[in-house]
């Protein structure tokens, strides 16, 4: 009778979809986020220390890694807002089949991309 049991499908085989991958997603920016402002309030006690800190702090942030991290922590950032703004309409009780939901993921990633573009061509 054991032997009739099904099994957990392995990684191999289950594929997660699309709403699972971005709710791990979610997490993970959500600490980007709050690393990121870990940074933020670094920068700002950097800049209370006068001008020549505040040259340094701008040698830094012009370097490519600084770039990627500010690319980055923008996209975490719009990110996060898409991702909350879909739990927003998730409230009201809309949104549950899963066509909605493949749906409304996929714009997510688009949008939080575009937004992303558009911040990064403005700075």
């Amino acid at each position: 009778m054991a032997h009739n049991r099904p099994i957990s499908p392995h990684l191999q085989i289950y594929h997660l979809p699309l709403t699972a991958i971005l709710s791990i997603c979610h997490r993970i920016t959500g600490l980007f986020l709050c690393i990121g402002l870990l940074g933020l309030v670094s920068m700002l006690w950097q800049l209370k220390h006068g001008e020549l800190s505040y040259l340094q702090l701008q040698n830094i942030l012009h370097t490519w890694f600084m770039q990627v991290i500010l690319g980055v922590f923008i996209y975490a950032l719009l990110f996060h807002l898409c991702h909350g703004i879909r739990h927003l309409i998730w409230d009201t009780g809309k949104g549950f089949t899963r066509k909605q939901l493949t749906r409304y993921a996929q714009c997510e990633i688009v949008v939080s991309c575009l937004l992303t573009i558009i911040v990064w061509m403005l700075l």
